[in-house]
């Protein structure tokens, strides 16, 4: 890839993991997968760009709450990026945009958390927006749903993202050299 590219990690909050009653699907690997893509990124100086969801402060991602925090495994360099975010588009009302644009970036590799959320919203407003995307269809998680089990939504959205909005590629296939 090229210095046209960034990373662009979605959501990868403690809160994501800390919830009692529901387990993200795959999250050890996922998260691992996450920093092995975090750790190619910063070899090779491409720009990492985290999101940050920012919610009410009586909520789990009230800014300066504990598990409002980006995931330690994956933590932001004082270097990079971080994005906040209050609706499942992380362009809306952001200034992800803006960053993209200043440091002429036109392609996303995209990973994170939630699925069916922020990360089909954010790939299909990338999309529209005219960047170039990728998602590491390996390195996206999220919960069962009352009609789908978890595995069901992320194949789902692999299949529906990557026939229209996407290119999909596994963490061994990003290659940011």
């Amino acid at each position: 890839m090229n210095n046209k590219t960034a990373l662009l990690i979605v959501d990868v909050q403690v809160a994501m993991f800390s919830y009692e009653d529901a387990k993200l699907y795959n999250c050890e690997k996922v998260l691992d997968n996450i920093y092995k893509l975090l750790q190619k990124a910063r070899s090779t100086n491409t720009p990492v760009i985290f999101v940050q969801h920012t919610g009410k402060y009586d909520d789990e991602f009230g800014r300066g709450k504990s598990t409002w925090k980006i995931h330690p495994r994956v933590e932001p360099l004082e270097s990079e990026t971080i994005v906040e975010k209050k609706t499942w588009d992380s362009f809306y009302q952001t200034v992800l945009n803006d960053v993209l644009k200043k440091q002429e970036i036109s392609k996303l590799v995209i990973a994170g958390m939630q699925t069916e959320f922020c990360i089909d919203t954010t790939c299909r407003r990338a999309f529209s927006m005219g960047y170039e995307n990728i998602l590491v269809k390996d390195a996206h998680s999220t919960f069962d749903s009352k009609v789908l089990s978890s595995s069901q939504i992320i194949e789902h959205h692999n299949n529906i993202l990557g026939e229209r909005f996407v290119e999909l590629k596994t963490t061994n296939e990003i290659d940011f050299s």
